[in-house]
């Protein structure tokens, strides 16, 4: 395979011109589409399981340069400002656990500031133009990856991907290119290229792959890049907003392109690409091509004072739960830890609780997967008043 040089004016991007139209076209059709080794082994002949757990929380403290002391406004002018310096750093929380199969092949990464940028330069900034757009604050980056025919894609994604995603937003890049195309850009550039070092680097053998649910979170916008069937969505409010529509062979659109590569989507426990793989689009997968590829779908959700969390997982958190009830399970935590303000009893945060949680309720639920989930509390920082 030829190897490929940086190039500072990104000339690639002519060449996945199509991909960015498949990429475009799939968010933008979301909307009418939406809908550290960890194990469970068997300990006794009565099905008992006993259980270790892989889970890990924190928290993202903001990132403020030294700027001297802020100008306030006349208090009769209301300047608008980013939704997300109204928060001060955001919490997160994830588990990861092999449930009752035996192997684990999923892989998570939490990169707190894998970025530092001003929101106007991320773009989508709510307050274009304010004195908040132009600070330089952190921007986050969440990913679930869920291996199969074994681990090595999955954890060299967790361990890879953020770097790419980084590299490749800091290219040159076309001039004029409007920030969301830039994201995209930015998406299909860094997935192909991991998708091409599993190869060229020998990662893993060519039927082993992995699904991608990334999210970027900025200040002002919630972006996210899916390959397969992993999950994210967005608490909001009362509502649970799906953010990635899963890829399956049988969804009408991903099963007209693979036909219409000659390919064929058989039914052997469900949907799969050739009778072999349940899911459309991942990393690796060599020997899958053309039918799996791994070109994202990316959306973009200006985040609100109403957000509560994202949720990030693998399949084998969905398989047992709706988006529904995952959002019903979180918002009751989260609120019901924020109005009790007792974190002095307890040492694990809100993020955490309902990670452990969702976990407890899919392995209870009989979930015949590994279950990966990360959450980030959106509202950690909020100011609260005491309970009188």
């Amino acid at each position: 395979m030829e190897s490929r040089d940086p190039d500072p004016q990104l000339d690639r991007v002519d060449s996945l011109a199509a991909d960015l139209e498949l990429a475009s076209a799939s968010s933008t059709s979301l909307s009418s589409i939406l809908t550290a080794d960890d194990s469970r082994s068997p300990t006794s002949s009565s099905g008992e399981f006993s259980r270790t757990t892989t889970s890990s929380s924190g928290e993202i403290p903001a990132f403020l340069p030294p700027s001297g002391e802020e100008i306030r406004p006349p208090a009769a002018v209301v300047r608008p400002k980013c939704v997300g310096r109204n928060n001060k750093g955001v919490t997160w929380g994830f588990t990861s656990v092999i449930g009752r199969r035996r192997e684990m092949e999923d892989a998570v990464a939490v990169i707190p500031g894998f970025m530092a940028r001003t929101c106007d330069h991320v773009g989508g900034c709510t307050a274009p133009g304010s004195r908040t757009s132009s600070e330089i604050s952190p921007v986050h980056f969440f990913g679930v990856y869920d291996g199969h025919g074994g681990s090595q894609v999955a954890k060299y994604c967790a361990e890879r991907m953020h770097e790419v995603i980084a590299q490749e937003w800091d290219r040159e890049t076309v001039d004029g290119c409007e920030w969301q195309r830039r994201w995209e850009t930015t998406f299909l550039v860094g997935f192909e290229k991991a998708d091409s070092e599993v190869l060229t680097e020998a990662v893993a053998p060519e039927m082993v792959g992995s699904t991608a649910v990334v999210v970027v979170l900025s200040g002002c916008q919630i972006i996210t890049s899916n390959c397969g069937d992993s999950r994210a969505v967005l608490c909001r409010g009362t509502e649970t907003i799906p953010l990635t529509v899963d890829q399956k062979p049988d969804r009408e659109d991903e099963l007209k392109r693979i036909e219409g590569e000659g390919g064929k989507v058989i039914n052997w426990n469900g949907a799969r690409v050739l009778g072999v793989l349940a899911m459309s689009r991942a990393i690796g997968d060599r020997y899958l091509r053309p039918w799996i590829i791994p070109v994202p779908e990316i959306t973009f959700t200006a985040r609100t004072d109403e957000d509560e969390c994202l949720i990030l997982a693998s399949d084998g958190l969905w398989d047992v739960m709706t988006n529904e009830e995952v959002g019903e399970v979180a918002r009751h935590i989260l609120r019901r830890r924020r109005r009790s303000m007792s974190s002095s009893t307890d040492d694990i945060s809100a993020a955490q609780a309902v990670a452990d949680h969702l976990t407890e309720i899919a392995y209870g639920r009989n979930s015949s997967d590994n279950i990966s989930i990360i959450v980030v509390d959106l509202k950690t920082k909020r100011k609260r008043q005491p309970r009188q």
